[in-house]
């Protein structure tokens, strides 16, 4: 087989193929879109700064709307009222760069309402514009399908939230203070609320995992409840990386408030995603 010929076929089953059929995550594209993430956070930041905008906690929480927003976008396609080639758009990990030029489309306006009017907060505009979206993308979810299992959301909210707080608990007692911050219980709880929306997808609705390392646990385990030490080997040695391994001076900073936020659109986005979906039952 010539060498074009070979390299055209392995970007077919390894990248093309999976976005055309929606069928999830493989060990080269996983590897690929990784770097791919690192790459951007940088170039992200820039972009940020060039803006003006800093990134702080307040800017965090401003943030949040529009990955809820996207996530529920993501179910909308789930439901097949998109049809290819504009459904492709909307399929991980092209999803990722709408949500993002749209964010940033309605960021920039934020700023320039501000400027325009000459007072006001920017951040406030700009979680406004991201309400009003879910919202839309909510009213069209319960247009296009009806709420079948409302139980969902009340189990991984609660679940995530019950184990955050025990932790929490342990955490307080033993003099460690690495759940004191808001921004380090929201990481914890939002990837907990992901195990615990993976738990209730496999465990009790018969969906199956499309990423490699977790599919791979589940099948050696037999269970998704494997999820929560996953989650939390993973994550309370990376917060704690994050608050004892950053200088001082403020770009570090906000590198690490941003590579924090970065961290809760990698849990929030597909918490939400699998949450909205199965509750509507798609």
């Amino acid at each position: 087989m010539p060498l074009i010929d070979k390299v055209t076929r392995f970007i077919n089953d390894y990248y093309i193929d999976p976005i055309l059929h929606d069928s999830g995550y493989n060990i080269v594209n996983t590897v690929t879109w990784a770097i791919l993430l690192g790459i951007c956070i940088f170039g992200v930041v820039k972009l940020l700064k060039k803006l003006d905008i800093k990134i702080d906690d307040k800017f965090t929480a401003s943030v949040i709307p529009f990955i809820l927003a996207g996530s529920s976008l993501r179910v909308i396609e789930d439901t097949g009222i998109l049809t290819p080639p504009a459904s492709y758009l909307f399929i991980t990990p092209n999803i990722y760069f709408v949500v993002f030029v749209i964010t940033v489309f309605f960021l920039v306006l934020s700023k320039w309402l501000v400027k325009a009017k000459g007072s006001g907060d920017y951040r406030k505009n700009f979680a406004g514009f991201g309400i009003a979206w879910l919202v839309a993308n909510l009213v069209v979810l319960f247009y296009l399908e009806d709420l079948v299992l409302p139980w969902v959301p009340v189990f991984v909210i609660c679940a995530a939230s019950m184990i955050v707080y025990i932790i929490k608990i342990v955490f307080d007692r033993i003099g460690f203070d690495l759940l004191r911050s808001k921004t380090n219980i929201t990481i914890l709880w939002v990837h907990l609320m992901d195990a615990s929306s993976t738990i209730a997808g496999i465990d009790f609705l018969g969906y199956y995992e499309k990423h490699v390392v977790p599919a791979y646990l589940i099948d050696i385990t037999g269970t998704a409840f494997v999820m929560y030490p996953l989650k939390l080997s993973i994550f309370i040695p990376v917060l704690y990386l994050l608050d004892n391994h950053f200088e001082e001076d403020e770009e570090s900073q906000t590198l690490k408030t941003f590579l924090k936020l970065v961290i809760i659109v990698l849990g929030l986005s597909p918490a939400c995603r699998n949450t909205i979906r199965m509750a509507f039952g798609v």
